[in-house]
């Protein structure tokens, strides 16, 4: 499912059109985009909780030259499934 496939799905599904869907799905994006780059957590009770992390610099390897190469510190993004959105992939009740 791509995003074009969830703006027909959520305009479906709450009977508003294609446009006003697409204003929504990107609005919710864009919140949890600029909630998790400033460094706070977003927690969908049922779905999930976005988040961010930090992986420490590290020396790795080129791998066409096998020579070491420093690799810096970065911020990562994180999921994790809550409970209800795992049982539901599982097809737990």
């Amino acid at each position: 499912m791509n995003k074009a496939d969830l703006v027909e799905a959520v305009a479906s599904a709450t009977e508003i059109s294609k446009s006003k869907a697409d204003d929504v799905v990107g609005a919710i994006v864009a919140t949890i985009v600029k909630a998790v780059a400033k460094g706070d957590s977003v927690q969908l009770v049922g779905f999930g909780t976005f988040g961010s992390g930090k992986r420490a610099a590290r020396t790795g390897r080129n791998p066409r030259t096998g020579e070491a190469i420093k690799i810096a510190a970065a911020k990562t993004v994180k999921f994790t499934a809550g409970k209800a959105f795992k049982d539901a992939v599982n097809k737990r009740k």
